[in-house]
């Protein structure tokens, strides 16, 4: 990029005077400013300068000053060498005020191409106006020639439309060269010798003219008649074949459905119907339901098994304990000993007793204390060892009970690890039962009740809904491939129709009989009869110049007169005059000819290059739901989805449109880099419809223009602005 728009300078334009917008740098600018900043008003300066001001008509808002003209100027720089261009205006009386070289920066592009490829906003994103025009004024122009083909070939049209103008003021058109001439012809008749000979040779000579010129026409009209005739055999021919292809293709692709019918058919009669419904999602959230009713069913088996653990354990040491060989061993002996404990603790007492009531009576019989004492202390000792005796009758046996309670603490925990299994146990078999209804009320009761076996039959029927998918896209392939030559079957039948009512009517114009059926032969028929006619009116002709030619012979030898040499002269002036216009008239044509065949041309190799592009980058900001951009033969564009489905943009949403227009614009002016090259491209908030993914592709696209022309991207959303220079670290940020 050598040029490019370095600032703007606001005179007076709006609500602005006197403001400065920039700097601006080629490739990728962002220009940020809230609401009524002055972004909408900066574009619509930009475009004032360059093709001027709006007219004020209607209410819309033209930005005229109060009390002021407007005004304003564009400052251009060369990247190359630093060097400064300015282009101004002011009144639009005044025209653009630039020097040769900045003129000459914008000499390559008009105000419609601008308007519809260079100022892009968001309203202008929903459409692409004359579509085919557009794209042929930016291809040729960026043919690499001199000049714009299309330019040259306006040129050309404009010097033909003089060449035959009947304006006083074009002194060299055709029509007024044969107009004098003519003039001057009827001097010379008149300044002519008044014989009567010579009055009658003049006079049929102009009466012969008028009879060739008859003659001429209605030659002319045979002639065209003719051409018309042959092309009209020519494309009877072709549309009959063309009908008998596409009722051959047509009845394939009926073939081809049935056998795929056919084919589904016995896929389908193979797969569970209800396994073969079930969606993505659904498929999903049984997976998830499998996965968390096989962990509650691992975690209650984990429960049963520690609960048989515990029951294997419980009753393992109960068994053992009452298993014990020392149990009985150890009970007889202390039983002996207990008996054996309370025999000596009651008969001592009553040997004690026996003996101490005696010898106290005996002490106190005899006086003796000695004695009496003896006996007391007998006494004491029995009913001491008495009560010792009652103590141990009436006391328990510590060992027997801890034994006791040792077995029935074991045999307890013995019985609740029994009923814990088993409540566990029950548990399990309830959850299975509750696995295997659930199983059964989605479709899987095949699985009966396993998890693994359910899993294996949603495997089965994702493959299945595959297969599915793959039958119904190879039926949507078909029938989409039907319905475009059955369009183009009742397009060739309607072209035949409109063809055979055209051979019709010129058949009953030449004579024929209404009813008779056109066919090859009839028109071959009419056509050898208009042929007929013309050489017949070719000899005509021939008789009519021959004696035209005579008659001018005898009338220029009667010339003898000085003004007759006068007229002579004047009238092979007006006739070089006359010839040279007709020769420049000749090569126009010949230019015209080959300036649209070089245009179609360019159009032929450039518009693929074109179209790839702009699929490509339809792709990117659509993240692949739209594939291809298409131009048909009709000129009428269409896009294809991921499904290879093809749609007009009409039946797009306003977001995907969006999308369509600007990969298209970016596409052209990426091909057409010819164009305008020191031209900005002006984008006013255009990817406000687009979301967060496709807004991103968006600016990675602009990011792509912006490495080849000069980009200005106004904004008042700051995430915006900050999507660009996340997408584009090195744009240039204006703030307004």
């Amino acid at each position: 990029m050598t040029a490019y728009l370095e600032r703007l300078r606001i005179a007076a334009f709006g609500s602005f005077a006197n403001k400065h917008v920039g700097p601006f740098k080629p490739g990728l600018n962002v220009v940020y400013g809230k609401n009524e900043a002055g972004k909408t008003t900066a574009a619509k300066c930009i475009e004032g300068v360059l093709f001027g001001w709006e007219a004020d008509r209607g209410m819309r808002n033209t930005y005229r000053p109060v009390a002021a003209e407007r005004a304003g100027s564009l400052v251009f720089a060369d990247d190359d060498t630093g060097k400064e261009y300015e282009v101004s205006r002011a009144r639009n009386a005044d025209g653009l005020q630039a020097s040769e070289e900045a003129a000459a920066l914008l000499a390559d592009i008009d105000k419609e191409t601008f308007a519809t490829m260079f100022s892009l906003t968001s309203d202008e994103l929903r459409t692409l106006r004359n579509t085919p025009d557009v794209t042929a004024r930016l291809l040729t122009a960026g043919s690499g020639t001199a000049a714009s083909p299309a330019h040259a070939l306006a040129v050309v049209q404009e010097r033909l439309a003089a060449l035959t103008s009947r304006a006083a003021g074009a002194e060299d058109s055709i029509v007024n060269l044969r107009k004098r001439l003519e003039e001057l012809r009827a001097r010379v008749a008149e300044a002519a010798d008044a014989t009567e000979r010579t009055k009658a040779q003049d006079k049929e000579l102009h009466e012969l003219e008028p009879q060739r010129a008859a003659l001429q026409e209605r030659q002319r009209t045979l002639n065209e008649e003719i051409e018309r005739l042959t092309a009209a055999q020519a494309s009877l021919a072709s549309l009959d074949e063309a009908i008998a292809d596409l009722d051959e293709q047509v009845a394939q692709l009926e073939s081809e459905r049935s056998d795929v019918l056919r084919e589904e058919a016995s896929f389908r009669r193979g797969v569970n119907p209800a396994l073969a419904d079930i969606d993505e999602a659904t498929d999903a959230r049984l997976r998830d339901a499998f996965d968390n009713l096989g962990e509650e069913r691992t975690r209650r088996e984990h429960a049963v098994g520690v609960a048989r653990e515990n029951y294997r354990t419980s009753s393992a040491s109960y068994r053992a304990f009452m298993a014990s060989e020392g149990l009985e061993e150890g009970a007889r002996p202390a039983r002996t000993q207990r008996r054996t404990q309370l025999v000596v603790s009651t008969v001592l007492p009553v040997v004690m007793l026996a003996a101490g009531v005696p010898a106290f009576v005996i002490g106190r019989m005899q006086h003796s204390l000695s004695i009496s004492m003896i006996g007391i202390g007998l006494i004491m000792c029995g009913v001491l060892m008495a009560a010792a005796a009652l103590v141990l009758l009436f006391r328990p046996s510590h060992r027997g009970e801890e034994r006791e309670e040792r077995q029935q603490s074991l045999r307890w925990v013995m019985l609740q690890d029994e009923k814990k299994l088993e409540a566990c146990e029950a548990d399990l078999a309830d959850y299975n039962q509750t696995i295997a209804a659930y199983l059964a009320g989605e479709g899987l009761g095949a699985a009966q009740g396993s998890l693994r076996h359910a899993r294996t039959l949603l495997d089965d029927a994702k493959e299945a809904r595959a297969q599915l998918r793959l039958f119904a896209q190879r039926r949507q392939a078909i029938a989409s491939q039907r319905r475009a030559a059955e369009g183009r079957l009742d397009a060739a039948y309607e072209d035949r129709d409109a063809l055979v009512e055209e051979l019709a009517v010129a058949r009953t114009v030449a004579g024929a009989a209404p009813n008779t059926p056109v066919t090859s032969a009839s028109v071959a028929d009419l056509l050898a009869q208009k042929t007929a006619q013309r050489d017949g009116l070719q000899e005509a002709l021939d008789h009519v110049n021959h004696r035209i030619g005579e008659l001018r012979t005898l009338l220029e030898a009667a010339r003898s007169e000085h003004r007759f040499e006068e007229l002579k002269l004047e009238a092979a002036q007006v006739q070089t005059r006359l010839d040279e216009s007709c020769d420049a008239y000749a090569r126009l044509l010949l230019a015209r000819t080959m300036l649209t065949s070089a245009i179609a041309g360019w159009e032929s190799r450039s518009q693929p290059e074109v179209y790839a592009h702009a699929s490509r980058l339809l792709a990117r900001m659509t993240d692949g739901a739209w594939e291809a951009v298409r131009m048909g033969e009709d000129g009428r564009l269409t896009v294809v989805d991921r499904f290879k489905e093809e749609r007009s943009p009409v039946h797009l949403s306003l977001g995907t449109c969006q999308q369509l227009y600007l990969s298209l614009r970016i596409a052209l002016l990426v091909a057409a880099e010819n164009v305008g090259r020191a031209v900005p491209i002006l984008a006013d908030d255009i990817l406000v419809n687009f979301d967060d993914e496709r807004r991103r592709g968006a600016a990675e696209s602009l990011r792509e223009l912006a490495r080849t022309r000069q980009v200005i991207l106004f904004t008042c959303h700051q995430d915006m602005a900050n999507l660009m220079q996340e997408v584009e670290p090195q744009l240039n940020l204006v703030q307004l």
